[in-house]
């Protein structure tokens, strides 16, 4: 029996609402999931991330592996334990590090090493290492070891990374032992649709459960990404769940979702919470801004959370000037319960067949005065 089953059920021009049925519950995309990178949403309890609505989250391959360690990990009885959370669990590779730690590894067709920014000691993950931390973990899904080279490579650095990825693929799956995780494939490639499809083609052949897109927001412009991300979705299999790896704001959400994007995740909710900067259904509002001190409105009008039921811009701002810790946990709480908003909005839309109206209204309120 496969770990994972999806199912697309309604679609809008390329937008899809769908089911992903995971060994820890059912989760309708299309989905943000919080990144809980080392065993934790940052400042965030997990039944706070799970009262505002979050299905699934992540956790970092790279991280965990240096600290606790997988072993500790799988001593408590995995990661859902360890962390006492009850949904779904994705764990990235640790291929993002190959690229935002560029500057502390060295990387051959065998694996990449890294000297940890802890304490300095060596850290060598291979397709077939990564493969055995995640499955020590026990996330839902796994996903495979790539290369993510930034969008400003060379043509031959891109084309060595598209290669290198597919070869470690294949080692991944030859590794992957665990009957009840399924395992991602990563599609490589930066801004070149024909390298995408090189790296696709062989990638489908092995026949994963589920299929990303990585390589983007690693320095292009968001109209660039934009601009690819139809044909780059459009080779990646109908009837699996595809994942947008990394991304981002709640536009590129909204044309990842459009392009035929299933799951996105991103650090940005809660690193912009811990800095007062709150999104909104009309834009960013910076809480540091001295017109909300004595502000006795909500944060969102238009949010039914914790955080915008209960507190006004005028408290918010009080926090942020004083240092409270709360400050960023209210904010990051509302951050990710905007998020989950957005997508779960977009589900409706695209099953009532006027996604392309939602996405509209979207925009015209962020041009709004927030």
């Amino acid at each position: 029996m496969a770990a994972i089953s999806f199912q697309v059920e309604h679609q809008c021009e390329t937008a899809r609402a769908g089911t992903l049925t995971t060994p820890h519950g059912i989760v309708e995309t299309p989905i943000f999931m919080p990144v809980g990178t080392q065993a934790t949403v940052k400042g965030l309890t997990p039944e706070m991330v799970a009262g505002v609505g979050a299905s699934i989250i992540l956790g970092n391959t790279y991280h965990l592996a240096l600290r606790p360690g997988a072993e500790r990990v799988a001593s408590f009885g995995g990661l859902h334990q360890f962390m006492h959370w009850g949904g779904s669990i994705l764990t990235d590779s640790g291929g993002f590090q190959v690229y935002s730690l560029a500057h502390q590894r060295k990387i051959t067709d065998h694996g990449a090493t890294f000297r940890s920014h802890i304490d300095g000691r060596l850290l060598e993950l291979t397709p077939e290492s990564a493969t055995q931390i995640q499955e020590q973990l026990g996330s839902d899904i796994a996903m495979c070891l790539d290369e993510c080279p930034p969008a400003q490579a060379a043509g031959d650095v891109m084309e060595r990374a598209v290669n290198r990825s597919i070869l470690w693929a294949g080692r991944c799956k030859a590794a992957h032992t665990r009957p009840d995780q399924a395992q991602f494939g990563i599609v490589q490639g930066g801004l070149d649709i024909d390298l995408r499809r090189k790296c696709a083609e062989p990638l489908v052949d092995l026949d994963f459960p589920g299929y990303a897109l990585g390589g983007f927001s690693v320095g292009e412009a968001p109209e660039q990404m934009h601009a690819a991300l139809p044909a780059s979705a459009a080779l990646l299999p109908i009837g699996k769940p595809r994942y947008l790896m990394g991304v981002g704001r709640p536009l590129d959400l909204l044309v990842g979702v459009a392009a035929g994007i299933d799951m996105f995740d991103c650090v940005l909710p809660t690193r912009n919470g811990r800095n007062a900067h709150a999104l909104t259904h009309f834009g960013v509002v910076k809480l540091r801004n001295a017109r909300h001190a004595a502000d006795p409105g909500p944060l969102d009008a238009a949010c039914g959370c914790y955080t915008c039921t209960n507190f006004s811009r005028g408290y918010l701002h009080h926090l942020f000037a004083a240092s409270e810790m709360l400050g960023p946990t209210l904010v990051s709480l509302h951050n990710i319960a905007y998020y989950l908003d957005l997508m779960r909005n977009a589900r409706a839309a695209i099953i009532a067949g006027r996604y392309p109206d939602y996405v509209a209204n979207c925009v015209a309120r962020w041009a709004e005065k927030a």
